[in-house]
């Protein structure tokens, strides 16, 4: 059926962006003078940023490009480029372990929610204002968590921020997903499989930074 080709086209875009990702983060990490690069230009990555907030702004706010062909295809490419610069910057700061670690638990937990999204009869679509609310508790969260750390430096709230992001993500890979499989209360419309692959990888990358946080203070 068309929606089975919607979900196929969904995890092909997504496996297509995890590639590019995973092999971004491997290269930051293990290859030495690439990592020394990454971390001697800061500039890079606030300009990467910056690609990656724009890009990001353009395919959840306009559905014109978020629709048409090429641009869908450019905008998310582009988009997925800056994000998995971001995270391989930020993954050349922590340990080759740490990001063994993480990527593995990553992989673990993604696999589990995808299956279990498809076999459990608990609907999360329904619950669309909550998860609308714990974006902004996250985001709200996180402001405070930064201003507090810039200031003073303290682990256990560092760790604390880390493992609620890692559990609110991996509910809004639930979500996501149960958007996209369709037969609940609300689905994702065909013509949206962009906007259904860069919410479902966004949830991923997330998960994994926030394990690495976790996995990376742990094993300093």
């Amino acid at each position: 059926s068309l929606y089975n080709v919607c979900v196929f086209q969904v995890y092909l875009i997504l496996a297509s962006q995890l590639l590019v990702t995973t092999a971004i983060v491997a290269i930051f990490t293990f290859v030495q003078p690439v990592r020394s690069f990454v971390q001697r230009n800061q500039a890079v990555y606030w300009a990467s940023y910056a690609v990656y907030f724009i890009t990001h702004l353009v395919l959840v706010c306009c559905k014109g490009p978020r629709r048409k062909f090429p641009w869908n295809v450019i905008l998310l490419t582009i988009f997925t480029l800056a994000l998995s610069y971001m995270t391989g910057s930020i993954s050349s700061y922590y340990d080759t372990k740490a990001v063994f670690l993480a990527l593995g638990i990553t992989a673990v937990v993604c696999i589990a929610v995808t299956v279990f999204c498809f076999q459990t009869k608990v609907d999360f679509t329904k619950c669309q204002g909550l998860f609308c609310v714990l974006g902004i508790v996250m985001f709200v969260t996180g402001i405070i968590t930064a201003i507090v750390l810039s200031f003073k430096y303290m682990l256990w709230l560092h760790m604390l921020y880390a493992a609620l992001g890692a559990i609110a993500f991996t509910m809004f890979l639930a979500y996501h997903t149960q958007l996209l499989i369709g037969n609940r209360k609300h689905s994702i419309s065909e013509e949206e499989y962009v906007f259904a692959a860069l919410s479902i990888y966004v949830d991923i990358v997330q998960i994994f930074l926030f394990l690495l946080q976790i996995i990376g203070a742990s094993t300093k």
